[in-house]
């Protein structure tokens, strides 16, 4: 892949097994398709604070009711901004029918995005401005169910004006800049070839057989995901599984994301329980329900993107709180290198935020190192010890300070160029008093992989 990286992004995908009233009877909230997808949303609000998008499908609308809804915001803070709305038209809904809340089916009817399929997304966008057409899912409208789709995803591709020019279309300059753009085209195109095809079978939708045409012409990394008006639908990871996707399945509820910690936190579910989708494969859900896993593309070696894992991902999954710490631990011998192994003179710290972790393995590294001296010292005296001495040398310590502070969250590699010098020199506040000047050595660990503007990461 040659490009730079435009945006990394957060996925909910949500397929409810059972009608409406049961979740009514069991979990007290019809809502509760509704409730899930906010707290997975909300629990991956760490991959993208640009923009968010709704698209839901309902399942058995008479003909000539729209299946297939779609809401987007890119507000100051998207993911509430957008359930708001959804809830203020339940409680519109309710004023003029106070029963309705009695009658799920019938609230089905009156609320857009009371569907069994529901997708989420949350934009990361680094380049251009955050313009909400731009915001996933997309969609396709169409009268038949079968040419109604919605897509999103978390991906990079690289070949977007190919991908147009093979089916014929001349995006405007906004469009064109959309990677989802490119694939919702291919995959809208290959769908709509083969509902051709099937003539009178609108529900015999062969969807690895449309993911495999489309998604063999895709160069780069990505997890998407559709929804088709006929109840179908489908969560795709690229052969490399540059992008993350994990998925949960029982016989209520069908559920994917981006991250895995979001998905057990949500449905409070340990580990085993939620599995990774792997590279190339496709998790297919049908109109009735049926759930399965499929090879589309044949895998290939992986290469999963460190930008993901170190930067995006939510830290409480406990793979990525373990990868984080190493990844600071085996800092530790080239950074003691540095200094001279002169701990005594020498300040530890981090940033930003998210670098905290990677900083726990550093100075797990730092310590081990120092506890070794230690002993190595002691065993040095012999019978000899000093208890002034021994005192000393116990309490020593690897000096960590709190040295900078993130006042407010600027995002300024995005900013224009003439701006951005002024804009990095409010991002951090420093804690004064902290390092002694011309005698300390300052050592922060940083994960900002593709900022450049941060005080340790300047120079990456």
């Amino acid at each position: 892949m040659s490009e730079a990286i435009k945006h990394e992004c957060g996925l909910a995908y949500i397929r409810l097994l059972k009608p409406f009233r049961y979740y009514q009877q069991k979990y007290g909230s019809a809502f509760y398709g509704l409730n899930k997808l906010y707290l997975l949303m909300e629990k991956q609000h760490n991959r993208g604070q640009d923009g968010a998008g709704i698209a839901a499908v309902k399942l058995h609308t008479p003909p000539g009711y729209p299946m297939l809804h779609r809401i987007r915001s890119n507000a100051s803070q998207p993911i509430p901004d957008l359930f708001q709305t959804i809830f203020r038209e339940i409680e519109d809904v309710s004023r003029y029918q106070p029963d309705i809340q009695d009658d799920p089916e019938l609230l089905k009817g009156h609320v857009r995005f009371m569907g069994e399929l529901l997708l989420g997304h949350l934009r990361y966008g680094t380049q251009g401005k955050n313009h909400i057409e731009l915001c996933h899912p997309f969609v396709r409208i169409h009268a038949q169910p079968e040419r109604n789709l919605a897509m999103a995803g978390n991906f990079n591709l690289i070949n977007t004006d190919e991908l147009f020019e093979h089916v014929g279309i001349k995006p405007d300059e906004l469009y064109r800049r959309s990677d989802l753009a490119a694939m919702m085209e291919v995959v809208y195109h290959y769908l709509c070839q083969h509902v051709h095809s099937q003539k009178a079978k609108p529900f015999a939708l062969s969807l690895p057989t449309i993911l495999c045409q489309a998604f063999s012409l895709f160069d780069g990394g990505y997890t998407a995901a559709g929804l088709i008006g006929t109840g179908d639908s489908f969560v795709i990871r690229d052969p490399y599984g540059i992008r993350p996707a994990y998925y949960y399945a029982d016989e209520e509820v069908v559920v994917a994301a981006s991250e895995r910690a979001a998905i057990r936190t949500c449905f409070n579910l340990e580990e085993d329980m939620v599995k990774e989708l792997m590279p190339g494969k496709a998790l297919l859900v049908s109109h009735d329900g049926t759930v399965m896993e499929k090879q589309i593309l044949p895998a290939q070696p992986r290469k999963a993107c460190s930008f993901e894992r170190i930067y995006f991902s939510r830290g409480n999954d406990e793979k990525i709180y373990q990868e984080r710490k190493k990844l600071g631990y085996t800092l530790s011998e080239a950074v003691l290198k540095a200094i001279d192994y002169d701990l005594k003179n020498t300040i530890f710290s981090f940033i930003p935020n998210t670098a905290e972790v990677a900083f726990y393995g550093l100075i797990q590294g730092l310590e081990d190192y120092l506890n070794r001296i230690k002993v190595q010292r002691i065993l040095s005296w012999g019978t000899q010890i000093d208890p002034e001495k021994l005192n000393e040398l116990i309490s020593r310590r690897v000096r960590i300070e709190k040295i900078a502070i993130k006042d407010v969250k600027l995002r300024t590699f995005i900013a224009a160029d003439q701006g951005r010098t002024e804009m990095v020199q409010h991002v951090y506040d420093i804690t004064y008093g902290t390092v002694r000047k011309g005698v300390d050595t300052l050592v922060v660990i940083d994960d900002s992989i593709v900022r450049g503007t941060n005080p340790a990461g300047k120079h990456h």
